[in-house]
């Protein structure tokens, strides 16, 4: 992609919708350059701490370019506006040449997940545990609940390090000692230097609330992204070759957010603060494969975050599967069926519901002639049916919250 980048300035009229939640094929994204742009989405994403007009120098429509899905916004001009487009072939040479937008870019969409991800956390669990180097006591004393003594072993270890005047470093301490006989290697691990790092299965990578100045691709192996919630251990990803993962630590400065554990033998390439800018500045596919993952994880954030909010129960089922064919890329069509990889049970873990509301309203979705259970696989005959039901329960909610809100006023 050598030679000179030339990007395309179109003008927009105000009141124009340059760009409408749901739109498909969104092949470039823009930098505003003169006027303001009003964001807005149809799930109401509650306490988002971001402001829903944009400025010149802001820029939207990137989270659709990059992941290649339909767009999660609708992107209105509230003035006259002037806007640079970026089409998604010109992205690398674009970091090449303009590394700082690239980094606002990067960090903008570091703080929007990071919100996603609490908002989420908040609204599944019921909690939000702000990330402090303190909590990793109370993460050790997990893991030697849970006969875990290499995790909790760890666990101690950074807590002393990062709260070394805390009241509980004392039992802190007396427990490593206790522990010390189990562990091998005195407990060294991630004490490796170099961009390489290699891990053995169950080796701890991070903890969740400790300190980080790196973010890691995967180079091999797998990595299980978990969070310890309500005393119980959730797995939240697994991440495979290729993947990038640590990266709000090393952007915004705060305790990892969650832990991540090596799953199988795995190799892994470490980036860190320092160097992390020029690496992207000199390497631009880095960024564009950082921008490119950050996109496709906030649309499931988003997606996730949309489920959560129908109040239905049914029609989260419906939206789960919905979500799963979109996050394949499979086109909806008139009579286009898809096989889902899991059955009933899957389903319902997947929504968050208890067993046995789960399995009343599984009997529900198989009354729908367009799904339907083969070799305990779900099967749905014609996609835009799924559609269908998914729109139909939004529209439920939304008039829900347009007559509380009559309600209120009156």
């Amino acid at each position: 992609m050598a030679g000179n980048l030339k990007l395309q300035v179109t003008p927009f009229k105000k009141d124009t919708y340059v760009n409408v939640e749901g739109k498909l094929e969104a092949t470039r994204f823009y930098i505003i350059k003169d006027g303001q742009v009003q964001i807005s989405r149809i799930s109401e994403v509650i306490e988002e701490n971001t402001s829903d007009i944009l400025f010149p120098g802001d820029f939207f429509g990137v989270v659709s370019c990059m992941s290649n899905h339909a767009s999660i916004e609708t992107a209105k001009a509230l003035k006259e506006l002037a806007l640079i487009c970026v089409y998604r072939e010109q992205f690398d040479l674009m970091i090449q040449k303009h590394s700082a937008i690239a980094m606002k870019i990067i960090t903008s969409f570091s703080h929007k997940l990071r919100y996603f991800d609490s908002a989420i956390t908040r609204l599944s669990f019921k909690e939000n545990v702000e990330e402090d180097p303190k909590n990793l006591f109370k993460i050790g004393k997990y893991y030697l609940e849970k006969k875990q003594s290499s995790h909790s072993f760890y666990a101690f270890k950074k807590f002393i390090q990062y709260c070394p005047n805390d009241p509980g470093t004392q039992e802190a301490k007396q427990l490593m000692l206790q522990l010390q006989p189990q562990i091998k290697d005195g407990g060294a691990t991630n004490a490796q230097q170099g961009f390489n790092r290699q891990y053995e299965d169950n080796e701890i990578v991070f903890l969740e609330h400790e300190p980080g100045n790196e973010l890691y691709i995967i180079q091999k192996g797998k990595i299980k992204i978990t969070k310890i919630v309500d005393n119980n251990e959730v797995m939240l990803a697994m991440l495979k070759p290729g993947d990038i993962f640590g990266e709000m630590a090393i952007l915004e400065n705060k305790p990892r957010s969650a832990t991540a554990l090596s799953s199988g033998d795995s190799v892994m390439l470490a980036v860190n603060k320092a160097n992390f800018e020029a690496m992207v500045q000199k390497n631009p596919q880095l960024g564009t494969r950082l921008i490119t993952l950050l996109s496709e994880r906030i649309w499931k954030a988003y997606r996730q975050l949309a489920n959560i909010l129908i109040t239905n129960p049914l029609g989260r089922l419906f939206d789960t599967l919905l979500t799963i064919v979109e996050e394949n890329r499979v086109q909806i069509v008139h009579n286009a069926s898809f096989s889902f990889d899991f059955g009933p049970d899957e389903l319902v873990k997947m929504v968050g519901l208890a067993a046995d509301e789960g399995n009343v309203l599984v009997q529900e979705l198989f009354k729908n002639t367009k799904v339907k259970l083969q070799d305990n696989k779900i099967i749905v005959k014609d996609l835009q049916e799924l559609v269908k039901q998914v729109e139909f329960y939004k529209k439920m909610d939304a008039l829900d919250r347009k007559r509380q809100k009559t309600g209120n006023k009156s």
